[in-house]
């Protein structure tokens, strides 16, 4: 039986997700809702799909398995609450909201039904950054460092707090994710942000565009994260350091370093990311939804929840100028 997929939103996530699953075998892209039925019929016919411009129209026009979620930050929450209603298991793209409330009370109910959920915190899949994960579960992590530096994206909503909720809560979500993924949970955050040059240069920009954030582990270990927008394009890029009595494991996004001192294989050499993560992501997804086999799924909602209340106290202590306590309930243990 051909899995029939539902894609709300038509940016280029939504492409990205649309042209994987379009090439697995068995599954097809079936519909894409958008904000304006011109921009959803134009995407959907790329994948000789039928385009909408209402959710409920869609999901009512449609037999779904399951619906891919490519929104920006603040448009989360009617969406998910009706794909619960109707029992449907969605794959959604980070951040899952501009704060916690939302992402809390969805988490609720999908515990409720017990309903199938990805959350796409795709560097997870890599290789390369699976290797880090399982090198630090053997070893004690003194500190890490992270960094996303880059330019503004140029779309309105994501120069908008209201809109994205800041960079730390839109891009470097990721950076944080991977730093749990990796060493565990956080339990403290302080963070200090603020308006350089960007709202200078472009009307209507209310976010930070530099902060810096220190976050206490469970573990002990102690990281420090960075990010700013204010860069010229292509300068910059997003990266995290773990600091070990090994030395130190380097990780970008297109590979990881591994310490000459490391009892590992590798040791001294580079990694590459590997096969392409976004792919692993949907193949997991998938097959989770042929199989009631979620194993492979590596952030559900409820895990993403966890990294989105970090991302949510670094704002939130910019605003007091207070360090933020992270709630023991949310702890996993590791």
């Amino acid at each position: 039986m051909t899995l029939q997929i539902g894609i709300i939103g038509t940016g280029w996530f939504s492409k990205v997700h649309a042209d994987i699953v379009t090439r697995m075998e068995g599954v097809r892209v079936a519909s894409v809702c958008g904000t304006t039925l011109e921009k959803a019929e134009a995407m959907a016919s790329v994948y000789d799909a039928v385009g909408y411009d209402q959710l409920e129209h869609m999901l009512d026009g449609e037999k779904l398995d399951a619906v891919y979620i490519c929104v920006p930050p603040m448009s989360h929450g009617s969406i998910e609450d009706e794909l619960i209603k109707r029992g449907i298991p969605f794959l959604v793209e980070k951040p899952l909201s501009t704060g916690m409330d939302i992402p809390l009370r969805i988490l609720e109910q999908i515990q409720q039904s017990s309903l199938l959920t990805s959350v796409g915190y795709h560097f997870r899949y890599q290789e390369a950054a699976q290797v880090m994960k399982h090198a630090m579960q053997e070893q004690k992590v003194g500190m890490a460092l992270g960094r996303w530096m880059g330019g503004m994206p140029g779309v309105n909503w994501w120069r908008r707090q209201e809109g994205s909720g800041g960079q730390f809560v839109e891009q470097t979500t990721h950076i944080v994710d991977l730093l749990r993924f990796c060493a565990g949970e956080v339990t403290e955050v302080y963070a200090v942000a603020a308006q350089r040059s960007m709202h200078e240069k472009h009307e209507h920009v209310t976010v930070d565009d530099v902060a810096n954030v220190t976050l206490k582990l469970q573990s002990g270990a102690i990281a420090s994260i960075a990010n700013t927008c204010l860069l010229p394009d292509g300068e910059g890029g997003a990266g995290l350091q773990f600091y070990t009595d090994t030395g130190v494991w380097d990780w970008t996004p297109e590979r990881l370093l591994v310490p000459g001192a490391a009892s590992h294989p590798m040791a001294g050499l580079e990694i590459a990311a590997g096969h392409n993560p976004y792919e692993r992501e949907n193949e997991a997804f998938i097959h989770a939804l042929r199989t009631g086999d979620r194993s492979r799924i590596l952030s559900d909602y409820a895990d993403a929840c966890r990294t989105q209340e970090i991302t949510t106290a670094a704002q939130a202590s910019v605003e007091s100028g207070l360090p933020v306590q992270l709630r023991p309930s949310t702890q996993a243990a590791r």
